[in-house]
């Protein structure tokens, strides 16, 4: 079933075209991603088809009753309610039902009612069908939802009473994509929901997201997130739209046939226009050819001419240089302690480098991987430690807030005051290699964009040829095409990098360690993401097995034989007992619900409900069900989960 097309949709902002002829079908099911240039247009078309903006020409086309739910980029949740009490209002439809069957229970249990058998027997129907209904739309489970969800976006660890007014922004970006998540839409919208993720609740997203019964239509910058979900890909290039099917690195192989195929084809077309035109110069005038040369003439005009294949926008173009290369010490901290009034960031934390070295850290968000960089730049007191830098070590600093630069002073002069010396083209040259040219080096740098400031604090950090840079989110704000720019001037880099990042395809591409900074202390993995996430899942079966056999201890032989026996079996092992208790539970939900009906059934016996006693006895015995299998239910979701 298709939840959404659009046919030759357009949208102009004035004079000037955004969207050309855009056509994008969703079936049930599918998984889409707009990619594009910032700027293309992409979130201008979310918010056509989430309705908050008119379009000029073209349909759009949503089934009736179809469900859309829309999370615009960096969207904060705004509530004056608690963090419980805000999700619970996504089921609330759900809540009036269970009231409901609180009141028909309540009544049910009066002793009058049971001498009236017409109204009891009324009562009870109405109480099953309310019932079924409840459970069909998920009535035993929803609070067991919110928890998933919750934890999922890493608010485990928060009191569910916590004002969400007091949150920080972030915090209130999770809490929004959260709700969301919980509506269930026929068609899930995202614009950039990867933002304010760490890996962790990343990776618990995409779990999350490939399960998800509905249409997903997501804008991300993030190429790992995409390469996971996605099964088609449009792109909006130049106005107009393209169809790839397959993800991200599918769509990229796909468009590069596809150039090269196009150029193969205008290029065979220009060789045989060349040779009609040749033919008919030299023959149009004489008598014995010239009838020939005439139908080359009427094939040359019926003839459809190939436009010259464009290829890709301009990207930005750049490469980080060295004055002079560090001595092969870089770094060397050793028990640095950093706090924020009482609270403890990290304490007793070492972190060698050595140069040549490209040093990812990583962790959960609040771990101090910001706080750490600062320390090391100085920028922020340290309670304890000493950090010692290495001969000839000059540092170039990027700072996620860099981004956000809110200086008055024009593009060429922000660059050109801190290079007084260097003449005006070549400023413009390097301004140029990062996407400013024209007009755009006269704009003031309060008014760019996100990816505009970003690109300019690159194009200073590239001025100022440091050997060792440390960078804070060095991708964010940036489209994808100048992600894979920056990543290949890092990789032709030839100093030292320290860096923070969020995008795993970055991590891949740019680390050659991963240092994990957790509950204050670093741990150092020698490899890329992939290297990491594989060692840190070996941790952990291996950490489960000496748990278990921390009550059976053998001999270290037999102990070692032991563990190298059972850790291939692990996961198996571990899977099965999942299955055996989802089992378990499904037999164990059977028999109170079978047990549930029969009591249901009993009530209806006149000479039951005629009996004070025992009809009171049986819905004692009711409501002691209910609550039983509701918690059946939420134990059998968790393990689905």
């Amino acid at each position: 079933m298709i939840v959404l097309q659009c046919i030759n949709l357009s949208k102009s902002f004035g004079a000037e075209p955004i969207l050309s002829n855009i056509k994008l079908d969703i079936q049930t099911g599918e998984r889409l991603a707009l990619v594009g240039r910032n700027g293309a247009g992409k979130s201008t078309l979310l918010k056509i088809i989430a309705g908050q903006l008119s379009y000029d020409e073209g349909e759009l086309m949503l089934p009736k009753g179809m469900e859309l739910g829309y999370l615009a980029q960096d969207t904060g949740l705004e509530s004056n309610l608690s963090i419980w009490d805000e999700m619970l209002t996504v089921f609330e439809p759900l809540r009036q039902m269970e009231q409901q069957l609180r009141t028909l229970e309540a009544q049910m249990s009066d002793p009058d009612l049971l001498q009236n058998a017409t109204r009891y027997e009324k009562l009870l129907r109405e109480y099953d069908e309310k019932q079924l209904a409840f459970k069909d739309k998920g009535g035993y489970q929803y609070e067991a939802d919110i928890r998933t969800v919750l934890a999922g976006m890493n608010f485990a660890d928060f009191e569910y009473s916590t004002k969400i007014a007091t949150l920080s922004g972030g915090q209130k970006t999770r809490l929004a994509l959260a709700k969301l998540l919980l509506t269930k839409p026929d068609l899930l919208i995202l614009d950039e929901p990867t933002n304010h993720l760490d890996i962790s609740t990343l990776t618990w997203l995409e779990h999350y997201l490939l399960g998800y019964k509905g249409a997903i239509l997501i804008v991300s910058h993030d190429r790992y997130f995409l390469d996971k979900i996605v099964t088609k890909v449009v792109e909006i290039s130049r106005t107009k739209s393209t169809k790839y099917y397959g993800n991200y690195s599918d769509y990229l192989e796909e468009k590069a046939k596809r150039y090269e195929l196009e150029v193969k084809q205008y290029d065979k077309q220009q060789e045989q226009i060349a040779k009609l035109e040749d033919f008919i110069q030299k023959n149009i005038v004489r008598a014995s050819t010239t009838k020939r040369a005439q139908s080359r003439r009427k094939q040359l005009e019926k003839m459809e001419r190939l436009d010259r294949p464009q290829g890709s926008e301009k990207s930005a173009s750049f490469s980080f240089e060295i004055d002079r290369q560090s001595g092969n010490e870089v770094l060397r901290a050793t028990g640095l302690h950093a706090a924020y009034g009482e609270h403890s960031i990290f304490r007793n934390l070492d972190l060698a480098i050595d140069r040549g070295e490209s040093v990812a850290l990583i962790g959960p968000n609040g771990a101090g991987k910001s706080t750490l960089l600062k320390a090391l730049m100085k920028a922020i007191p340290l309670q304890d430690g000493t950090i010692r830098l290495g001969s000839n070590v000059t540092i170039g600093y990027y700072d996620q807030e860099q981004a956000n630069l809110k200086s008055n002073k024009l593009v060429l002069q922000e660059l050109w005051d801190d290079y007084p010396l260097l003449p005006e083209k070549e400023i413009r040259t390097v301004l140029g290699n990062f996407l400013f040219s024209g007009d755009d080096v006269l704009k003031p740098v309060s008014a760019l964009s996100g990816g505009e400031k970003a690109r300019l604090a690159l194009a200073k950090l590239m001025m100022q040829k440091a050997n060792f840079l440390i960078l804070d989110e060095p991708t964010n704000h940036l489209d994808l095409d100048a992600k894979e720019m920056l990543e290949a001037a890092l990789i032709d880099y030839p100093g030292t990098l320290l860096f923070v990042s969020h995008d795993r395809y970055f991590l891949n591409r740019i680390a050659t360690r991963m240092a994990e900074l957790e509950n204050g202390q670093i741990t150092n993995y020698l490899g890329d993401y992939d290297y990491y996430v594989t060692k840190k899942a070996e941790m952990q079966q291996r950490e489960q097995l000496e748990q278990e056999e921390a009550g059976n201890p053998t001999q270290p032989e037999e102990q070692s034989d032991k563990r190298n026996y059972e850790a291939d079996k692990e996961a198996k092992k571990l899977e099965r007992q999942r299955t055996r208790r989802i089992e378990e539970l499904e037999q164990l939900i059977e028999q109170a619900e079978t047990e549930l009906a029969k009591c249901e059934e009993a009530l209806c016996d006149p000479e039951i409900y005629s009996n004070h006693e025992k009809a009171l006895a049986l819905q004692q015995k009711i409501d002691q069900l209910h609550p039983t299998i509701e918690r059946y239910m939420e134990e059998w979701e968790q393990l689905q989960e």
